[in-house]
């Protein structure tokens, strides 16, 4: 996007929906150990400061939402609890609109807590249980038996909900395989079900962010590492995409792509998109 539409687009921005690990920090496998990115700070406080609303969307389901916002205090960003989203999120919003109350997890406390909290039946991926839902998250803990309990569910009539369909996320030191997209491979690979997204870049995931912030699609900047996620769903719902440089997407990760996969800014990290943000305050 050349300079002036670009500077247009940022000044009609009126909220945020920042990735986590690789945009603002970056941490363990286990999402242990986070630590904060150049700027990212700051930007959050910007963005508080300014009053722009502001969530913060990722994919991972290791812990709940507000366990997360809480971990995000301690290392000194002002995230309020109801502006951390992850799947679980978006997952209560998709599976209350489509009627289900019984839902299969195959993940830990993360995924089942919000769930049972928002109303849910939430049952464990054990032989002989029914479902009118399979939500597959983080589950490094995955057996064959859960798999075959899922088979079973989905083969009873149940529908498969997957938290991220990405093979990996950014660590420290490179990346990590996630495990949504290949545990509902394999349940996919079985039944012949189909699989929708609940997490990143599913258009639900930004509706329930949106939601969330009280505003439009076309009024948010959508800010991520990742090329698979953020800038597809920021294009799929018509925000500004803005891409960052400190987790899996580099210098060159958007070249050759069509205009509907490359962002609408590039830059090196959130400490570089404060500064811009500033200037065009």
């Amino acid at each position: 996007m050349s300079e002036d539409p670009l500077r247009a687009r940022l000044s009609a921005v009126r909220g945020f929906v920042f990735d986590l690990d690789g945009t603002l920090v970056l941490g363990d496998r286990q999402g242990h150990g986070l630590r904060p990115l150049p700027g990212a700070v700051e930007i959050i406080s910007w963005a508080a400061a300014r009053g722009r609303p502001f969530v913060v969307f990722t994919n991972g389901t290791t812990r709940t939402p507000d366990r997360l916002a809480g971990i995000m205090r301690e290392i000194g960003f002002g995230v309020p609890d109801e502006a951390m989203m992850t799947p679980a999120s978006s997952a209560v919003r998709v599976l209350g609109r489509e009627g289900h109350r019984r839902v299969m997890v195959l993940g830990g406390a993360g995924l089942t807590s919000p769930l049972a909290q928002a109303g849910f039946e939430v049952v464990p991926a054990e032989a002989g249980t029914a479902a009118d839902a399979v939500l597959v998250g983080w589950f490094p803990e995955f057996t064959m038996p859960a798999l075959e309990a899922a088979c079973h569910a989905v083969w009873g009539g149940a529908e498969l909900y997957s938290a991220s369909d990405t093979p990996f996320f950014a660590v420290d030191g490179g990346r990590a395989l996630g495990t949504s997209r290949a545990i509902s491979a394999m349940i996919k690979s079985l039944t012949g079900c189909a699989v929708r997204l609940v997490g990143k870049p599913s258009l639900d995931a930004l509706r329930g962010a949106a939601e969330r912030l009280g505003l439009r699609l076309g009024e948010l900047a959508v800010v991520g590492d990742d090329p698979q996620l953020e800038v597809p769903m920021a294009h799929r719902g018509r925000a500004l995409a803005i891409a960052v440089g400190t987790g899996l997407g580099g210098a060159g990760a958007y070249d050759g792509l069509p205009a509907s996969r490359r962002p609408h800014l590039q830059v090196r990290g959130v400490d570089e998109l404060l500064v811009i943000l500033t200037r065009e305050a």
